[in-house]
Formats: C-alpha cells, sequence, structure tokens
C-alpha cells in the first residue's frame, strides 16, 4: 500500500513538473505587455503581499491557494476570506475565497476576483479634452479548486479559472489552469513549494469596438463609401509564471515563531525575479510581516513591502485581520485588506 501511494504521488509531482517544462518555450525572453488577462497576476492575500508575495511554500490560510493551490491539502478548518485593494492609479480590486476541507477527501475551494477602473474619459486626436463619453475596465474571474494530502509530508492541488475582461465594448475570455506541489522535509520543519500558474490557450478582445465603415478606394467619388466591416484583433497568450519557493518555520516556543520564505519567480511577460518575506508571531494573536518583492527584476519601481496582522475569536471561531502595505515607486504605492473568518 505504501509504495502504491508512493507512485501515484510521484506520478502527479512528475506530470506537474513536466506540463511546466513543456511552457518553457514561451518563457524564451522577456516580452513586457505581450499577455492577456493581467488582472489575474495581482496577488491578493494581505499576508502575503507583506511579505513580499513569496508564497509558493505558505500554508494554513485559503488565500494561499491563490499562489499555490496545494497549500488547500494543508487547509486546517473551514475560511472565509475577503480581499479590497486600492490599487495603482485608482483601481479598485477585490477579492473573495472560501475554502473547505472535509476530511478524508481534501479540500475544496472557490473564488471570485473583480477589478474595476472606474469611468475615464473618451479622448481622441481629434477631440483631445474628451468627446464627452466615458468608458470603464472591468474584470471578473471565477474559480474552483482542489487540494489533497497525498502523504503526510506531500500535498498536491488544482485550480481552473474563468476570466473575461471588458473594456467599453469590447471583451475577451479564456479559462486558465493552476497547478501546484507542497513538500515538507520533516514534521515542523521546511516546506518546498512549486507552482504553474494561469497556463492556458491563448485568447483575445472581440466585440462592437471593432464595428466600422470601410472605404475600399478613398480616391474614388461615387461609390459606397460605408461598408460595413469588421477589424480583427490578434490573439495573445496568458501571463503564464511558474514559481518555486521554500519556507522556513522558526518555534521558538508556544507564542513566539517566526517564518522565513523566499520565491523564485519565472514569467513569460517578464524576466525572473525573487520574492523575499519574514513573519513573526506573537502570542498567535499578532503577526508582524515585511518583505521586498521582485527582487532582481529589470525597470523595478519600488520593492519593499511591510504589514500586521490580527486574530482573535473564541473558542474555533477566529477572526483576521490583515493589512499590506507594497511600495511601487513612482507609481506610488498600493494597500491591501484582508478580512478573514475560520470555523
Amino acid at each position: 500500500m505504501r509504495l502504491y501511494r508512493t507512485q501515484r504521488y510521484s506520478i502527479l509531482i512528475t506530470a506537474i513538473a513536466l506540463l511546466a517544462v513543456a511552457s518553457f518555450p514561451l518563457f524564451g525572453q522577456s516580452k513586457v505587455g505581450t499577455t492577456i488577462g493581467q488582472f489575474l497576476k495581482i496577488e491578493p492575500g494581505g499576508r502575503n503581499a507583506a511579505m513580499g508575495n513569496a508564497s509558493a511554500s505558505l500554508w494554513g490560510e485559503a488565500i494561499s491557494a491563490f499562489y499555490n493551490p496545494a497549500s488547500l491539502g494543508r487547509l486546517p478548518n473551514k475560511q472565509v476570506q475577503f480581499t479590497h485593494s486600492e490599487w495603482l492609479a485608482d483601481i479598485n480590486y477585490n477579492y473573495l475565497i472560501v475554502g473547505l476541507p472535509i476530511s478524508k477527501l481534501g479540500s475544496f475551494m472557490v473564488h471570485a476576483i473583480s477589478l474595476n477602473s472606474g469611468e475615464i474619459d473618451v479622448r481622441t486626436v481629434e477631440q483631445p479634452l474628451g468627446t464627452g463619453e466615458r468608458y470603464s475596465v472591468t474584470n471578473f474571474a471565477l474559480g474552483v479548486g482542489y487540494g489533497l494530502m497525498m502523504t503526510n509530508r506531500v500535498s498536491v492541488g488544482a485550480q481552473v479559472n474563468y476570466f473575461r475582461e471588458t473594456i467599453w465594448h469590447s471583451s475577451a475570455d479564456g479559462f486558465a489552469l493552476n497547478l501546484g506541489v507542497q513538500y515538507q522535509f520533516y514534521e515542523n520543519g521546511p516546506i518546498l513549494g512549486a507552482s504553474l500558474q494561469n497556463f492556458g490557450p491563448r485568447t483575445g478582445f472581440n466585440g462592437r469596438d471593432f464595428y466600422v465603415d470601410y472605404d475600399f478606394d478613398p480616391d474614388k467619388y461615387g461609390d459606397n463609401d460605408q461598408i460595413p466591416a469588421e477589424l480583427r484583433a490578434g490573439d495573445f497568450p496568458l501571463p503564464t509564471s511558474f514559481r518555486v519557493g521554500v519556507a522556513y518555520p522558526l518555534q521558538f516556543n508556544e507564542n513566539n515563531a517566526i517564518i522565513l520564505a523566499v520565491d523564485a519567480l519565472h514569467p513569460n511577460d517578464n524576466s525572473e525575479s525573487l520574492r523575499l518575506g519574514a513573519e513573526w508571531q506573537l502570542l498567535k494573536t499578532l503577526y508582524l510581516r515585511g518583505g521586498y518583492r521582485d527582487l532582481l527584476l529589470e525597470d523595478l519601481e519600488g520593492g519593499l513591502t511591510l504589514g500586521a496582522g490580527l486574530v482573535f475569536g473564541v473558542s474555533d471561531y477566529k477572526f483576521a485581520l490583515d493589512y499590506a502595505w507594497a511600495d511601487y515607486g513612482r507609481l506610488e504605492n498600493a494597500q491591501r485588506f484582508t478580512l478573514g473568518f475560520r470555523f
């Protein structure tokens, strides 16, 4: 039985690794701004963001499944978490996740992402001050996931997302797959994690903004100069990324512990980078966090991240409040607030 279980999770881990390797041709060079669905890259967790988003090997919260669905296998209780962020340029970002562990079956999750730019003035070359019209950018994603402990050390997980981007009267939609694995070296010891995010087919925009009136020969008079036509937009790849990291817990006593985490990120639309993070736990109630995101990234804006968390409640019912501040240089900063309920 033990040999069978070992073979089973070995096959799963190998399959995830092969799928990641299969996506490497997408990563031939830095291709900033060449992928669609950029909002899928915004990392939601208040705890995680404060730790520089070094989260491939973190566990214990449902929201960690965004970074690595294998963390669902280690989910200790039922959880609901909601994040609100005033993202860059006054963009509103919201994230909701529900995690449900079921004994002997593993853990299930469902999450939703919403992003809204607010109203923006329509400007043209002829009317640079505005036409009087206004438009908005809205993005939405809905996903389901599953994770389980294959052994007392190895957890695996998968997640499927449907997403839709809308700009004025045009939209693009598609599906993205996330896969992950986590391995704990020994009980209460360090965890190694790896995940593949946003793996899926290319997609592109379409809609009535692409409808035009076309004149085959502008120099010819008397013909139909308003032939109904449609522009065709190209398809673009998803922002696929492969991340690997390790989290090292240091337990000084029952009420005093530290977690150190580091991730290496390999995206298909930018250069490689490192994420560093640390969390100091006091009395299992107060959490102080800091980190640095995208270390070694070319043309990095900012990088420092800071935050704190508070957990309170009675018996098995706990509330958690997390805050994160992230420096983005000339783009100023982004703040995240995450409220969670555990039961």
